[in-house]
């Protein structure tokens, strides 16, 4: 665990939970495994604060409990999984392309909670969707619960584990911590529930209160406190399905740039049939038939038979090995390779120059190469090939293997071959991304500091106008309001929101780079 990453999930925690849970959740992963005791000695708070805290961070799944030999219970932190609260705005958008609003808003509110229930996320998502509705239209419970099933038979959302049921015995102790279980042929399967209703306005709900006994609107609003039918059964997103949809977009623009878009849609096809039963973590889809994948491709796709085998041949053949043939049964079984990126390239820092990266390139492409090898190669005079490649020694992008003629490694007798350490240059890049993102996030917060007091005005006239609007004011009056704001304000306004805007887009960029390099490095710990 590097310091960057440190750094970097103690801003999201505190940017998303606030300071008691970040200052738990940074001791947490700096420490390790710990118990209550020590947490509450060691962080100062109250033994009530500590206990929000760890529930919070275990309602996130950012901190998972295990239960010792000896009967205490330690808590242990989730770095990577709090990592991926950078990841949230991505995993929200893919959900709207995919499922529309509805899906966004199912995605959202699972995120923002952790875990819940189904009937609690329909009714919520059901209301959210019908305010933003004209008056008079709402939205039905049915239509977001059809949405909702979608995404579990895709495996974008899964149960949680449920609490192991022992029997129980007047002489038993109770066990510390309870034990968590979860059937993999249950982790998709959605509850039959008959919700019936639509969303609710909050003005309308807010208008019904006047006059009206607190326990008639409970009755009316939580149905009395009858439980729902699938109480006890808890929903979370299923992160690793959208890392899989993401790595298959990116295998499929890398065939769409190799090939042609028709490669590219063939490729896609056989991704979409295997993406429920594939693992994430398999290095091949499931074999598919040339035939299944022929009977599989989008309506309206003008490609007979003949060419397609065409294809899925000249995909076989390639040296990136998208695809691989596993058999000659039903016209050919084929395989989409999920191990066959080769090194980030991409990732290569802007800053030294394009012949750098040239020389980069080629250090990959060739292995080892001396220095002379290197200016002809490269095209490069001496002297710049000489500064360029000493600049990216110095930076640990390339390294320096000795290979000595005799025992005494006298230079004149040595050769001195450069070369790139895939590995090690796609850590320390991932470790960049890690500290750009901490210094974007501290830049955000600066700029919000520091604009503060005119960030308060600027929502207390817009709550302003809001009220009177509402009431029916005159346009004189609200362009009164409105002046309380001047013009330099405004320009500051919309300067500050210009540069928070570039500073949320080029976190999602960074992520995006994080994303590759991640899978880049969990690809190469798979291949044997």
């Amino acid at each position: 665990m590097t310091q960057a990453e440190i750094k970097l999930c103690s801003l999201l925690l505190q940017e998303h939970f606030g300071e008691i849970v970040e200052k738990i959740g940074t001791y947490l992963i700096r420490t390790g495994p710990q118990t209550l005791r020590m947490i509450i000695n060691e962080t100062g708070l109250v033994l009530d604060q500590v206990k929000k805290a760890l529930c919070v961070l275990i309602q996130h799944n950012l901190v998972t409990y295990q239960l010792q030999k000896r009967g205490f219970v330690e808590y242990e932190a989730q770095c990577k999984r709090v990592l991926r609260i950078l990841r949230y705005p991505r995993y929200i958008y893919t959900a709207k392309t995919l499922y529309n609003d509805t899906g966004e808003l199912i995605v959202e509110e699972l995120l923002l909670n952790g875990k819940m229930m189904m009937s609690a996320v329909v009714r919520k998502v059901a209301d959210r969707l019908t305010e933003t509705m004209e008056d008079g239209k709402t939205v039905d419970y049915a239509d977001v619960s059809n949405t909702f099933v979608r995404l579990a038979d895709t495996h974008f959302v899964q149960r949680c584990p449920l609490v192991s049921e022992t029997p129980e015995s007047p002489e038993a102790t109770p066990p510390s911590a309870p034990t968590l279980v979860i059937n993999e042929k249950d982790m998709y399967v959605v509850p039959r529930l008959n919700l019936v209703g639509k969303g609710k306005r909050r003005r309308s709900c807010d208008e019904q209160e006047e006059g009206e006994p607190k326990a008639k609107k409970q009755k009316q609003d939580g149905e009395g406190s009858e439980p729902s039918p699938d109480d006890g059964i808890y929903w979370q997103v299923n992160i690793d399905r959208f890392h899989q949809h993401f790595r298959d977009q990116g295998i499929v623009s890398a065939v769409a740039n190799r090939m042609d878009q028709t490669s590219s849609e063939i490729v896609r096809t056989m991704l979409r049939m295997s993406e429920v039963t594939t693992s994430s973590s398999a290095p091949y889809t499931q074999p598919l038939s040339s035939n299944e994948i022929f009977r599989s491709l989008p309506a309206g796709y003008n490609i007979v038979k003949q060419v397609l085998d065409q294809y899925l041949t000249l995909l076989a053949d390639d040296p990136l090995e998208f695809v691989g043939k596993s058999g000659d049964s039903g016209g050919g079984m084929y395989t989409v390779s999920i191990l066959c990126a080769g090194p980030p390239t991409l990732a290569f820092p802007s800053s030294f120059g394009s012949r750098c990266a040239r020389i980069f390139r080629l250090l990959l492409r060739k292995k080892h190469l001396e220095q002379k090898q290197v200016e002809d190669f490269a095209m490069v005079p001496a002297k710049e090939a000489k500064e360029m490649l000493y600049k990216m020694l110095s930076e640990n992008f390339v390294s320096l293997q000795e290979i000595p003629k005799t025992p005494d490694h006298a230079p004149s007798r040595t050769f001195y071959l450069y070369t790139v350490n895939v590995p090690s240059s796609v850590r320390m890049l991932l470790h960049r991304c890690y500290k750009s993102v901490a210094n974007l996030m501290e830049r955000r917060q600066y700029e919000t500091r520091e604009n503060k007091r005119l960030l308060e005005k600027s929502q207390r006239v817009e709550a302003i106008l809001a009220s009177m609007q509402a009431t029916g004011a005159e346009e004189a009056q609200l362009q009164e309001i409105e002046e309380m704001i001047t013009v330099p304000e405004r320009q500051q306004l919309e300067n500050l929101k210009r540069n928070v805007n570039k500073i949320d887009a080029s976190e999602n960029q960074v992520d995006e780079t994080i994303f590759v390099l991640e899978s880049f490095i969990e690809s190469t710990m798979k291949k044997p």
